[in-house]
């Protein structure tokens, strides 16, 4: 099977876990490239940061600190204690030492010319993730965040509004910068091609799965392909994170009902759902219902195994 998925950060690397593990189960073999959110990069003390490709290259790779989902296992602060001691900003995004590596080899590696699409395969012959990951682009762009406060109504960066103040101040406009006169990395579009079929798994709809969706041509090249999502909501609430706060931005109900509407049957061919989700319908859309909890190995395999095998019924 040649298999795509589209992913964010923390739920999308633990389903690709699952997905590995449940390929692994199965008696055909399996190739899986994922495609990579990079609109929450951002450059912090001269680095470049790529948190959702390396939480799955981590995550991947066996390096992920499993207690909280990202940043490096067994990691220290020393360095991040001394530049706040010097009182360099920020101070609220936690670097470790460990994790700073990789953004050193990152960053140099991009200022000597290489593209960020082959800066991610160097750094994965390290990690040995067992899949194929890609950037969702090449070029630069991040996702920015219109908020009002005492300093009035401005623009932040993603990060800002969901590390340091935790999407507390509510969105009035999310924006994909750089959107428009970007296009998918090297590869990207081939695999898309090439794939028996898609699966998107329960990330961010917004900041995570929307953000892919932007780069011009990707979202088109999907629509020819069999898509099958995993919904990353369970009885209206978030699986995991803030993703309401991101959907009440754009003006869009927490409710696996409306994640499957802002994707949209063009894109959308099957929908798993939870068990108290199993009312959701939507014409051209094949929607089941199962438990959707990631909150075992076993489960989430269970999960995968699932996506997979409805893909695959669609598919033929």
């Amino acid at each position: 099977m040649r298999i795509v998925c589209l992913a964010g950060g923390i739920g999308g690397a633990r389903f690709l876990r699952g997905l590995k593990a449940a390929c692994a189960a199965s008696e055909e073999p399996a190739e899986i490239t994922v495609i990579g959110n990079t609109g929450d990069d951002i450059t912090l003390f001269g680095l470049r940061v790529c948190p959702d490709l390396d939480t799955v290259m981590y995550t991947l790779g066996g390096g992920i600190n499993e207690e909280q989902g990202w940043g490096r296992t067994d990691e220290t602060f020393t360095v991040k204690a001394e530049l706040a001691a010097y009182g360099m900003e920020p101070q609220w995004f936690g670097l470790g030492d460990r994790d700073f590596a990789t953004h050193i080899v990152r960053t140099q590696m991009l200022a000597a010319g290489y593209p960020l699409s082959q800066v991610t395969e160097g750094l994965c012959a390290r990690w040995q993730p067992g899949v194929r990951l890609l950037p969702m682009t090449d070029d630069r762009v991040e996702t920015h965040v219109v908020v009002e406060d005492e300093q009035g109504r401005r623009a932040i960066h993603f990060q800002e509004w969901w590390v340091r103040l935790r999407a507390s101040i509510p969105a009035h406009q999310i924006a994909l910068v750089g959107a428009d006169e970007a296009s998918p990395a090297p590869g990207v579009l081939d695999a898309i091609r090439e794939a028996d079929f898609v699966i998107l798994p329960p990330s961010n709809p917004v900041v995570s799965i929307g953000t892919i969706l932007q780069i011009p041509g990707i979202r088109s090249a999907l629509c020819e392909k069999t898509v099958v999502g995993v919904s990353p909501i369970i009885g209206g609430a978030p699986v995991r994170g803030m993703a309401d706060a991101c959907l009440a931005a754009i003006g869009v109900e927490t409710s696996a009902q409306a994640v499957l509407e802002l994707y949209g049957s063009d894109l959308v061919d099957g929908w798993l759902v939870a068990e108290e989700d199993k009312a959701v319908s939507l014409y051209g859309v094949t929607v089941e219902a199962r438990r959707l909890l990631m909150d075992s190995p076993e489960a989430t395999q269970d999960i995968a195994a699932g996506a997979v095998a409805l893909a695959r019924g669609l598919a033929s």
